[in-house]
């Protein structure tokens, strides 16, 4: 799969913020269940704030 282009430089950093930027992304990309996937993985996995954006580049590239 081709990972959409998400401009997130500039954003609010906060990391919710950020995961509703890349969730909309992928849902206009018709890549629902990946925007899912993301939220799911990073609200259960993530130790960190850096943990968490490197998981947010596994699912778009950042701009």
């Amino acid at each position: 799969m081709m990972k959409p282009k998400c401009r997130l430089i500039g954003e609010d950093g906060n990391i919710f913020n950020l995961m509703g930027i890349v969730s909309r992304t992928l849902k206009e990309a018709g890549e629902p269940e990946k925007a899912d996937e993301m939220v799911k993985r990073i609200t259960t996995e993530a130790k960190s704030y850096d943990e968490a954006l490197a998981m947010l580049m596994d699912y778009v590239n950042v701009e």
